[in-house]
């Protein structure tokens, strides 16, 4: 067997160390490349020689900032393994590489047990869909006690967290059987489980190992390896190139790395990748196998590799290449902002593309220009990201940057369901956009979708403007925040066949959310942290006044040996330098530690807005008014008169506000449909007052498979309905209210009968709706039920005293159980009436008219365009034509 095929026949298993700051995690890594075999000597943090903290700054503060790689052989079995950054600011790192992991390790310190970052990696690798070894450290301490620590695993984490002992003995594998049915028959009728089996429940994060020892003293190092090298299994790997990227890195010399793993079909140098939805194409130059400081150049990588790629510039963490779609948004957000201070006389705008490289290295720290003042701001996750990038701008660019008084990251969000309406009409320009937004729950995060039928809005308009929705971050009204939990829905929109360009849909989307959110009851939400202080208990009044100043919420007390632990949640804006006063306060024998929870309602909202002073109508970057048409020359019309005037409607009602949103799940809210006319809501509130509220189900969208994504899958086209839409028609009320139909009737009912039904014919063969045209035969002795198939659509006579009311009614109630779209073409009051407490949708024989006249239009201009010849008739000629040729007909 030659080197490649040798090669290809190894297991490759990615596997990252995650862990709460000071949990001996880089501690591990050594023991774990000293026991493989990858290290002769053993490093040490305290001594500042670990083998994978090997940047200056990481190496006097004694902590990881930055992941490393480090290759373990254990024979047939390569691992790449991952070392994270423990600390909360820099947990937006671990988060990035668990998108890559076959595997992670968590490790928990055995004095501390299981804090609030493990708890928020524990919920991350959930999110990931990541299996799980753990790795209980510090286990020579004294005070740790093993079976409490697995109680509190289990409690905590997961039920499937098993101590799989030192490896003398299969004991373990009876608490192992009890995470599955299968496998505790298994184990009943053979009184084990293989390898394989076990691997199997590791891998559907059924079973989650447990391994018991101390790093520093090599101890249950041994059993960890044995564990990763029996208990996993590599992905299975497509033949097709596919890749994810995770980092971006500079070398030494100044080279941009692009740290991916391989998913598929193998990457060799001089390889022509393609960017997503083709953006970009650029050449692989080189290929680094990294461990530690050190790399090794291959000129192919196989498939579960980890690899750095050299030569591709335009590349970001979480991409995906080749069949790899994109990764998912970070869960973990920044939540601090401040404005960074240049030294004197330095240009901003050279600064800002300088910082741009440090900013695709860590996506968490978030730069923002402010083109108006020249200013540099920049969001992060705390005050030692700050430190890091301070010392990094110094060493790398030689910008000596200082930082101005932090602030807090707020978001925004809406308390109940608003519609916004965005219409952009300057001289020869045309776009409206109709927008429904609703509240989600909290961390939900932005979703975008359509139910705006496509011949309404042809698809192309309407996928336009989901990337415009998707394309930047919209503010809110209250700080200027950007907007979060939110569903954003196009319901309508109207664009011009000849002054129609991109960039007037892009106003007239803007303008919709805006507008939206000018109407609606908006909510500041700020970030809170989970946090777990240690302190002497004499300072524990103090403390607990402290945090519940800061409207923190504050656990009950807990005992740790001398130490007494307070664990809860509070804002970030009160625990800021909290660690500081703590330190003071107990002459440093105490101890903060915090983890990135989520945003929750700010609890001084009105202090917050005041102080901020943003002014949403004098922010001329976001309008949310509109601009009109009239006498050739472009009007703004006001955000509040902009709904009643626009030209189009949404066909959107909102239901009241005692119904909306905690009476639908998943924070939807209640609204139906109606047919656009003025009418429907006076005979709502008629049917109301008579029969009682009306009952309508939620229209919840489907989710429908991506159609065109213009930027990498943000959004999905949704259905409008689930099944097809039904229009039943109440034939002879429709034949004698069209004054053509009712004189051929006059003449000739049958001919009549066959005229509508031909045009309702060709009617649906456009529309592609499901059409039952009921005639009315109750007065016909002894008739039955008769229905038969008239080309492609349905006629009902009805049968011996039923009326075509009684039918219509009974079918509408059917069909909207089933939840399908139904609409009824009458004009009998009374009929409307039921049809409307069904939740049907009803139309008028008039307007009924107007659509046929509109779909035959249609018709006959696409049958123009196909015979090349010039239109000679007026669009409702088609349908007069149709008329007369029945007339004359034999009597009926």
């Amino acid at each position: 067997m030659g080197v490649q095929e040798a090669e290809k026949a190894k297991k490759y298993i990615c596997t990252g160390l995650l862990a709460h700051v000071d949990a001996g995690k880089t501690t591990l890594s050594e023991a774990l490349l000293y026991r493989s075999g990858a290290l002769r000597q053993l490093g040490r943090v305290d001594h500042q020689n670990a083998f994978l903290d090997t940047d200056p700054i990481e190496r006097e503060r004694g902590i990881t900032i930055f992941s490393k790689q480090a290759v373990l052989p254990l024979g047939e079995t390569v691992i790449t393994l991952l070392d994270t950054p423990g600390h909360v600011d820099f947990s937006s790192e671990a988060e990035r590489t668990m998108g890559v992991l076959d595997y992670a390790v968590l490790v928990i310190n055995g004095s501390d047990g299981v804090q609030g970052h493990t708890m928020t990696l524990w919920r991350l690798l959930k999110r990931y869909g990541v299996p799980v070894f753990l790795f209980v450290n510090k286990m020579d301490l004294s005070g740790t006690d093993r079976a409490a620590l697995l109680k509190d695993l289990r409690a905590k984490l997961d039920d499937g967290c098993v101590d799989v002992g030192d490896g003398t003995d299969d004991a373990w594998q009876e608490e192992a059987a009890m995470a599955d049915e299968t496998a505790m028959e298994t184990y009943l009728e053979e009184g084990k489980l293989s390898d394989a089996f076990l691997t199997g429940l590791v891998a559907e994060r059924k079973l989650f190992p447990c391994c018991f020892g101390s790093a520093l003293k090599l101890e249950g190092v041994d059993r960890l390896l044995d564990c990763l090298d029996r208990y996993t299994r590599q992905k299975a790997a497509p033949a097709a190139f596919g890749a994810r990227v995770f980092k971006i890195a500079r070398d030494g010399q100044g080279n941009r790395l692009t740290y991916l793993k391989i998913t598929g079909g193998g990457l060799k140098v001089k390889t022509l990748l393609t960017g997503p939805s083709g953006a970009w194409e650029e050449k692989v130059d080189q290929i680094r196998i990294y461990s530690g400081e050190k790399f090794q150049a291959v000129e192919r990588a196989e498939p579960g590799m980890v690899c750095a790629v050299t030569g591709l510039s335009r590349t970001k963490p979480g991409e995906g290449l080749g069949f790899e779609p994109q990764g998912e948004e970070p869960a973990l957000e920044p939540v601090l902002a401040c404005q960074v201070l240049l030294p004197e006389g330095q240009d901003p705008y050279t600064a800002m593309a300088k910082l741009r490289q440090l900013e695709e290295e860590d996506p968490q720290l978030r730069l923002v220009w402010n083109e108006q003042l020249r200013e540099i701001h920049l969001q992060l996750m705390g005050q030692i990201q700050l430190e890091v990038l301070r010392r990094l701008a110094l060493e790398r660019f030689g910008l000596a940057l200082s930082f101005g008084p932090g602030s807090i990251v707020y978001r925004e969000t809406i308390a109940a369901p608003v519609e916004g309406v965005g219409h952009y009409e300057p001289l020869r320009h045309y776009a409206e956009v109709h927008l429904l937004l609703e509240p989600l729950p909290r961390g939900s995060g932005l979703r975008f979708g359509t139910v705006c039928p496509e011949d309404t809005l042809e698809g192309r308009w309407q996928r336009l403007i989901l990337t415009h929705l998707a394309e930047k971050a919209h503010l809110g009204v209250l700080t200027g925040s950007p907007i979060t939990d939110l569903s954003i829905t196009l319901t309508a929109g109207r664009a011009h066949e000849k002054h129609t360009e991109g960039g007037d849909f892009r106003q007239a989307t803007y303008r919709a959310v805006r507008q939206g959110l000018m109407a609606a009851e908006s909510i500041l939400l700020e970030p809170w942290y989970d946090f777990r202080l240690e302190l002497p208990g004499e300072a524990v009044g103090r403390a607990m006044s402290d945090l519940q100043r800061m409207g923190g919420e504050v656990e009950a007390p807990e005992q740790s040996g001398a130490e007494t632990v307070l664990t809860g949640a509070a804002p970030v804006a009160g625990l800021g330098d909290y660690a500081q006063e703590v330190t003071a306060y107990t002459r440093g024998k105490g101890r903060l530690s915090c983890s990135f929870r989520g945003y929750a309602p700010c609890g001084n909202q009105a202090e917050v807005v005041k102080a901020a002073g943003y002014d949403p109508e004098r922010d001329l970057e976001n309008p949310a008014d509109s601009v009109f048409c009239a006498h050739g020359a472009g009007y703004v019309v006001k955000w509040d008169e902009v709904p009643a005037m626009a030209h189009v409607s949404s066909g959107v009602e909102l239901a009241p506000e005692e119904e909306a949103p905690d009476a639908v799940p998943s924070g939807g809210t209640r609204r139906s449909w109606t047919g656009g006319l003025e009418e429907d809501k006076e005979l709502q509130a008629i049917f109301e007052r008579t029969y009682g509220k009306v009952k309508r189900e939620a229209f919840r969208p489907a989710p429908k498979p991506a159609r065109t994504s213009l930027d990498g899958e943000k959004y999905r086209i949704l259905e409008r309905e689930r099944g097809p839409e039904y229009l039943l028609v109440d034939g002879y009320n429709i034949i004698f209210a069209w004054e053509e139909l009712k004189a051929v009737a006059q003449d000739n009912l049958d001919a009549a009968r066959q005229t509508l039904m031909d045009l309702l014919s060709n009617y649906q063969g456009f529309r592609k709706c499901e059409v039952i045209l009921v005639f009315d035969a109750y007065k016909v002795p002894g008739s039955t039920r008769e229905v038969s198939r008239y080309h492609n659509i349905h006629v009902v006579y009805t049968k011996e005293a039923e009326t075509a009311d009684a039918y219509i009614e009974k079918t509408t109630f059917e069909l909207g159980k089933q939840k399908h779209r139904v609409r009824v073409a009458t004009s009998d009051g009374a009929e409307q009436l039921i049809i409307l407490g069904h939740g049907a949708l009803r139309l008028s024989a008039s307007i009924f008219r107007q659509e046929v006249e509109q779909t035959m239009g249609q018709i006959s201009a696409i049958l123009d365009r196909n015979n090349r010849r010039a239109r000679t008739t007026p669009v409702r000629c088609a349908m007069d034509r149709a008329i007369a040729k029945k007339k004359g007909a034999g009597p009926s």
